[in-house]
């Protein structure tokens, strides 16, 4: 639930204020252990120098006479904060129990000076030193010791000065965080108000190119070019539903129209026939129309699944040249296989045969229709990725400005109305070399002919999930 509430930019400015304060405390933290270590450092240092002090003192007396209560000097006497030196004659049995009880010194601190030569000790309070030296052939300590002023009061104001640091900065952070994660999303919202407002009575509108926005105008290209898309496939849908209108109601006004006289009057057995004839024969049509819809409602969109398997395309065009031979013998078909490859591997592409039948032959019959039976040449050729079939005719061609609805269903030029046809064969066509990965060309010019490039992907440069099945 939390989730849903909680916009992105709200996450976003609580991730900035983490980080930074992550960064804050990370840093105030570094600060803050350094100047302790060092403040202990130098602490130590200067009690090192106490101690070579008093050493080279004692070393320098004739007599070395070492005072009862082992300190050398009195609290007035001081150079560092209330500062202790001692000095002790190394006892020969090593145990240094009862000066520790009498100096508050614990005895492992005498026994690592003597180990060592030298070690440091403090009790969070006073900090020690201590040094080994000899005298006459035998052994002492010299030890300094004072008390840490600046660990004790000052780092306490670091602490206080930190602390306040650190709430100022999270103050800031956080108001920092809030005003970049809003220039951030700026755009981003202005985008969604925008895309909002777009909707299928407007969908001219575009949005805008956002200035030194690299990322968010890849977007914006990207979703003008679906809005362009989307726009384009309306404009279509609303053609097709014309067109599909008006091809569906001539049949039907035909067949209502004869039903009609049949019934006003009373007729003979052959004008009744007569007239069911009509009807049949506009049923038939309206059948064939439906049928035609169908087929491209299927291979335009997911449905059943074909089966795919390898396909030679110059034994493919062969058959279909056949076929059209035999449909009608009037077609005049020339294949030119100059072109083809040396290997005929590069011929193999990866499809449905009864699919790339149905397409090729519909491109190449309109050549032969369209052309009055003129010759039409079929070329065949390949490269080392893809298979090339070019069909061109000599025949009406299309017009210029025409060309933009070709692959309109049941869209049918206007230099056309003396030939036999319902508009479904170059948009079937076009689906079904598309569900092959492939791509239809067509170019053309008026009363000079149409030529039709299809292109296929070969079997070996078809990726691995096209290899099976493909829906349709």
């Amino acid at each position: 639930m939390f989730n849903k509430v909680v916009t992105n930019q709200t996450k976003t400015m609580v991730l900035l204020m983490l980080v930074f304060t992550a960064i804050i405390l990370l840093f105030s933290g570094l600060v803050y252990f350094s100047i302790v270590n060092f403040s202990h450092q130098r602490f130590y240092e200067l009690l090192k120098i106490r101690t070579t002090t008093i050493v080279q003192i004692e070393k320098s007396k004739d007599h070395l006479d070492l005072p009862e209560n082992y300190i050398l000097n009195s609290l007035n006497d001081e150079e560092l904060p209330m500062e202790r030196d001692y000095v002790f004659a190394v006892p020969e049995d090593s145990n240094f129990r009862k000066i520790s009880q009498e100096v508050h010194i614990p005895d492992y601190f005498f026994k690592s000076i003597v180990r060592k030569g030298e070690a440091n000790y403090n009790d969070k309070e006073f900090y020690y030193i201590g040094q080994t030296f000899k005298y006459d052939d035998k052994e002492y300590i010299a030890i300094a010791s004072a008390k840490n002023h600046y660990v004790i009061y000052y780092l306490g104001f670091l602490k206080r000065t930190l602390i306040t640091c650190i709430v100022l900065s999270l103050f800031f952070s956080m108001i920092f965080s809030f005003y970049l994660s809003k220039t951030l999303f700026r755009p981003i919202l202005k985008i969604t108000g925008k895309v909002k407002e777009i909707s299928s009575e407007n969908l001219h509108l575009r949005l805008e190119a956002q200035p030194d926005n690299k990322e968010l105008n890849e977007l914006v290209d990207t979703f003008n070019g679906m809005l362009n898309r989307i726009e384009t496939s309306f404009e279509t849908q609303n053609h097709l539903i014309g067109n599909v209108s008006h091809e569906l109601r001539t049949p039907l006004t035909s067949i209502m129209g004869e039903a009609d006289v049949a019934l006003s009057i009373n007729r003979t057995a052959d004008e009744y026939k007569d007239t069911l004839e009509i009807i049949l024969d506009e049923a038939e049509k309206l059948d064939k129309k439906i049928k035609a819809l169908l087929m491209i409602a299927q291979t335009g969109f997911d449905g059943k699944i074909q089966k795919m398997d390898k396909v030679r395309i110059d034994q493919l065009l062969w058959d279909v040249i056949e076929t059209l031979r035999k449909i009608d013998s009037r077609n005049n078909i020339y294949l030119d296989i100059s072109m083809l490859p040396d290997n005929p591997k590069k011929l193999k592409v990866q499809g449905n045969e009864q699919l790339l039948h149905l397409a090729v032959a519909n491109i190449i019959n309109n050549g032969c229709k369209y052309s009055n039976f003129q010759q039409v040449k079929v070329s065949l050729g390949a490269t080392d990725t893809d298979v090339y079939i070019i069909v061109k005719d000599f025949g009406i061609g299309i017009p210029e400005v025409e060309m933009n609805k070709i692959y309109d269903p049941f869209f049918r030029a206007s230099n056309t109305k003396n030939y036999e046809g319902y508009g479904i064969g170059l948009p079937l066509a076009r689906n079904i070399i598309r569900m092959h990965h492939g791509e239809l060309i067509v170019s053309s010019h008026e009363n000079q002919g149409t030529t039709v490039q299809m292109r296929f992907p070969n079997f070996y440069s078809a990726r691995p999930e096209r290899i099976e099945k493909v829906r349709i």
